[in-house]
């Protein structure tokens, strides 16, 4: 029989279970409370039958965090009813139910048929990551002291292939013991896109832009028409590192709003030379900060850094995720009638918690 290998810190699954080892740990605190709270309210008339049930515990858990194809079973998750199967295959167990498996793991707080995205984003070099992120993260902390100096600081990002779905059937609204019925089957009326800008001071929306795409000319446009609101005041625009975010259309849009007289061999040709020759060149001089209207753009893999990325998911709760829509004018018309709502009504800054520097205990 195999035997568990317990440290101060945890519980080795590997050592647990014999084959199918895995460098996975479970912490041996947490095991404790439930399968203590599990044996005593069991009951056990012989004296031994609680550590032996806590044991059984321990490998069911155990078999749970290791991967099914550890195990030799061609699947990516799971079920309770295999995992039954299985540690009744390994002997842990004589007999055992799938609801039985449930009830532990339930306990154990394991959860085999959830899963979510994660990515490890390693950066070339941490140090220019974390200067960036508190480049960032020191533009949201001031936020309100730039507004009241008079600068505009938004987060800025594009939401793109919005569908304009039509339900077949009108929606069954809610009534008292029935929930809102929405027909299954739906009529695609294309795409938009949304170019939106988060004021990070007020929590408003500025000037958003819908469209049925998402070009260079489409960004550099929605640039122009956000500042012509307020012409004359200096703009930070936080936005992530698209190739349309560092355009040769926006260089000479910043050049002509900020004055700056540059001559075509200053400029350059897109490459070949000066500011226009690579996209680095054009990012360093949109970066300036010299220049009354800049970029600051948030390192790769860091669109939760973008303030606006929030919002955009407010704005699927609230209008995209259950609506219905005649047309991609009807989306378009929705888009913004729920903008002037938001604004209205909605609008606030969000609580930026996070300072661009590592966690420490």
């Amino acid at each position: 029989m195999s035997t568990i290998c317990t440290s101060s810190s945890g519980v080795s699954v590997g050592g647990a279970l014999g084959r199918g080892a895995s460098a996975n740990t479970v912490s041996i605190k947490r095991l404790s409370s439930w399968s203590l709270r599990s044996v005593t309210n069991s009951a056990c008339p012989k004296p031994g039958a609680a550590s032996n049930q806590r044991s059984r515990h321990v490998r069911i858990v155990a078999v749970a965090c290791e991967l099914p194809e550890e195990a030799g079973r061609p699947i990516s998750h799971w079920t309770h009813a295999e995992l039954a199967a299985e540690v009744m295959n390994r002997q842990v167990v004589t007999s055992i139910s799938a609801r039985q498996v449930g009830r532990i793991l339930a306990e154990a707080d394991l959860k085999p048929h959830l899963s979510r995205y994660w990515l490890h984003a390693a950066p070339a070099d941490p140090a220019v990551f974390a200067a960036a992120v508190k480049k960032v993260c020191d533009l949201y902390a001031l936020a309100p002291q730039l507004h009241q100096a008079g600068l505009i600081l938004v987060s800025t990002d594009e939401k793109t292939g919005i569908q304009a779905l039509e339900r077949k059937h009108p929606t069954k609204p809610v009534r008292p013991g029935w929930i809102e019925r929405r027909e299954f089957e739906y009529i695609r009326h294309g795409t938009q896109c949304l170019i939106a800008n988060f004021e990070v001071a007020t929590g408003h929306i500025l000037s958003p832009t819908v469209g049925p795409t998402r070009t260079e000319q489409d960004f550099v446009t929605h640039i122009e028409q956000t500042i012509a609101t307020q012409p004359e005041s200096p703009w930070i625009f936080i936005t992530d590192q698209l190739n349309t975010h560092q355009s040769e259309g926006l260089v000479r849009l910043v050049s002509r709003l900020c004055h700056l007289e540059l001559d075509e061999e200053t400029l350059g040709v897109k490459g070949k030379s000066g500011i226009l020759q690579s996209m680095a060149t054009r990012k360093a001089f949109l970066e300036n900060e010299t220049h009354r209207i800049r970029f600051v753009y948030t390192p790769k893999h860091t669109s939760w850094l973008n303030q606006v990325e929030i919002w955009f998911g407010i704005l699927v709760r609230k209008l995209l995720k259950r609506a219905s829509f005649s047309s991609g004018e009807d989306l378009q018309q929705r888009l913004l009638e729920f903008i002037k709502y938001f604004n209205q009504t909605l609008a606030k800054p969000f609580k930026w918690t996070y300072k661009g520097r590592p966690l420490t205990a």
